[in-house]
């Protein structure tokens, strides 16, 4: 398996078993992965949890009838703007007669028995950003190496890459910082649960300092220990991805857009519909059965290029004279 190709989550609402065969097979050989509600009436509900997603598959008969289906369309629009619907039309009844609200929601449809239209939809509407295999690999091995760094002693976990279009906050404390080089502008977001973090940061301080009683730790401490993660992993991919690229000319305008953050709802918009590139760590003490999760995502929302990425070569006479290498 390529750990350096991004999976999507996707929400199937689909409950015709004459096609789930074919489907799934389209699924695993798109990187996709396939969820479904077990009952359409908890649609609202798993909607409306932190569950990341890119995109949603709607057929048209959803719930029994188109009526059901244009229901959940509906929902999801209210919901979930966000994520692209993605219609199967089951043919007993043209696209033109289907309920407004169904066909309003659906960016794209497609028919079971020909499965071109539904790869071209999920390729502009999920993967419409091609992230290099070297930028993925690099990113997890940069923020991995980090992480084992200021957390001493932890195990470093971590989850296959996904592309999500959510626009959820997850956990209580993020920090974010902009990201701009010749192939991209846009940001890092790292976000952390907060309680969980506050015990790892207590675990770590007690591990380094023994019978120093420093006390329980802070929002404080929390605000420091993820600034400074990002900070470390900031500064390790700007000289990886981005070296002297930062630099432009003066004159150039610079796109800017407003970021917008709902607190109550949970919400963050790059005022952009890039998706963005997700990567999720757990790191875990043994010991202690202390365990907190850091999500890391991308959002590439001022310009993407990724045909002009390019991954600063390490030269092996520098690591020589550096000490990090030896000649045998």
């Amino acid at each position: 398996m390529n750990t350096s190709k991004p999976v999507s989550k996707v929400l199937v609402l689909d409950d015709c078993p004459a096609h789930a065969q074919a489907l799934k097979l389209f699924f695993d050989e798109h990187n996709l992965i396939a969820l479904k509600v077990r009952d359409s009436n908890r649609l609202g509900s798993v909607l409306a949890t932190n569950i990341d997603l890119g995109g949603v598959l709607l057929a048209d008969n959803y719930g029994g009838s188109v009526e059901q289906a244009a229901t959940s369309a509906a929902r999801i629009n209210a919901l979930r703007p966000e994520l692209p619907v993605i219609l199967r039309s089951s043919g007993h009844a043209p696209l033109e007669r289907l309920p407004k609200p169904l066909t309003n929601a659906a960016c794209a449809h497609f028919n079971a028995a020909d499965l071109t239209a539904l790869r071209e939809a999920v390729d502009r509407y999920i993967f419409s950003l091609d992230f290099p295999n070297a930028l993925v690999r690099g990113i997890a091995e940069i923020t991995q190496a980090r992480l084992a760094t200021l957390f001493d002693g932890v195990t470093v976990q971590r989850d296959t890459p996904s592309i999500v279009r959510d626009r959820i906050i997850f956990g209580e404390v993020f920090s974010l910082i902009p990201l701009e080089g010749n192939w991209c502008r846009g940001y890092m977001l790292m976000q952390a649960e907060e309680e969980p973090l506050l015990g790892m940061i207590d675990r770590d301080r007690a591990a380094r300092e023994p019978g120093m009683g420093a006390g329980q730790p802070g929002f404080r401490d929390l605000n420091d220990v993820l600034g400074e993660l990002t900070n470390l992993i900031w500064g390790a991919f700007k000289d990886r991805f981005l070296g002297q690229q930062n630099a432009r000319d003066a004159s150039q305008v610079q796109v800017q857009v407003p970021l917008l953050v709902n607190h109550k709802h949970r919400y963050i918009s790059f005022g952009s519909d890039n998706p963005q590139l997700r990567f999720q760590y757990r790191l875990s003490d043994a010991a202690s059965g202390q365990s907190v999760s850091i999500d890391q995502r991308f959002v590439f929302n001022l310009s993407w290029s990724p045909e002009d990425f390019s991954e600063n070569a390490v030269d092996v006479d520098d690591l020589v004279e550096s000490g990090e290498l030896d000649l045998f």
